[in-house]
């Protein structure tokens, strides 16, 4: 299976004419609910401490877009007063949650890269205008990145994927950063951690990192993933998880379904990268949305039918 690009990528562009999104946009969530595509992502508006803050744009076919002039996510309180990186949307029962990387403080100063704590914060929101932010939730000693949410609870727990990046070594049973599973009856508080998949093909050498909330399907949960080689090349793959017990991998494709080809995924604000915090069922396609060069958003569709075709 291969992701097929839209024509028109990207679909949104940094806009000079918006201070805070002037530089770059790009890894965005997305959620389809009431007719639209909602989409929340990341901005930067200057490199001398690239501070991401996180817009919103909404869509009815897609892949056209209206976006919000101002930024509705901004860093604010202690944890994430350095930036919001990075969302996840997953709706459960009657409400968005969203999943973000947080920094305590800016990961630049003077142009200059900072060292920083990498932390998963919570928030909520019933509109996507108003948030709640519901604090830190990553487990105890992870620097964490790239937690997403099943859109439902299975017996009788919510279910998150996760990538502890310093979770590796002989405590943890693996040599690299890997996707974790874990359980909780709050979504604050997790436990039952437990790797589900590993770094196994070449396009995955250095890491692996759950992309966009599975989805559900008759053949079990899809998850759209990235892997990192050995030269810092990011690709999405796909994997298909058991839908009575999502910690049972059934099946992952050997190749990549997508990689930077296009000029807009190789030259950017960082080189060689495609990666996708969100995808969503619209019609009989998938549509998975994608950072290119951590500098535009781009989007790629699947047909529905031949999305497991790998299983």
């Amino acid at each position: 299976m291969r992701l097929e690009r839209y024509v028109g990528n990207p679909i949104l562009q940094p806009q000079p004419k918006h201070l805070w999104e002037s530089k770059a946009v790009f890894n965005c969530a997305t959620v389809y609910n009431g007719g639209k595509v909602h989409m929340l992502y990341r901005a930067i508006g200057e490199y001398d401490n690239y501070i991401s803050r996180i817009g919103y744009a909404v869509s009815r076919d897609g892949v056209n877009f209206v976006r919000n002039k101002e930024p509705i996510f901004t860093p604010k309180v202690e944890f994430d007063k350095g930036a919001c990186e990075d969302p996840r949307i997953t709706k459960i029962d009657n409400k968005f949650y969203v999943t973000y990387v947080a920094l305590c403080k800016p990961p630049f100063e003077g142009g200059k890269y900072v060292p920083n704590s990498t932390r998963i914060a919570l928030a909520s929101t019933n509109n996507f205008r108003e948030f709640k932010r519901h604090g830190d939730i990553t487990p105890k000693g992870a620097k964490e990145r790239d937690a997403v949410f099943f859109p439902e609870k299975i017996k009788g727990r919510y279910v998150m994927l996760h990538r502890p990046r310093n979770w590796i070594g002989d405590k943890y049973g693996t040599k690299k950063p890997s996707i974790w599973i874990a359980y909780s009856n709050d979504l604050i508080h997790w436990y039952g951690h437990k790797i589900v998949m590993k770094p196994h093909e070449w396009w995955e050498f250095k890491q692996i990192g759950a992309g966009a909330p599975p989805i559900k399907t008759e053949r079990g949960w899809l998850e759209f993933y990235h892997g990192v080689d050995k030269n810092h090349v990011y690709r999405l793959g796909v994997a298909l998880f058991d839908l009575a017990d999502p910690s049972i991998l059934l099946a992952r494709q050997g190749d990549p379904i997508l990689e930077p080809e296009k000029c807009y995924e190789v030259h950017g604000d960082a080189s060689n990268i495609v990666f996708t915090c969100g995808a969503i069922r619209l019609g009989n396609q998938y549509y998975v949305y994608y950072g290119g060069a951590d500098k535009v958003i781009g989007v790629a569709t699947v047909n529905v039918d031949k999305a497991t075709d790998f299983y």
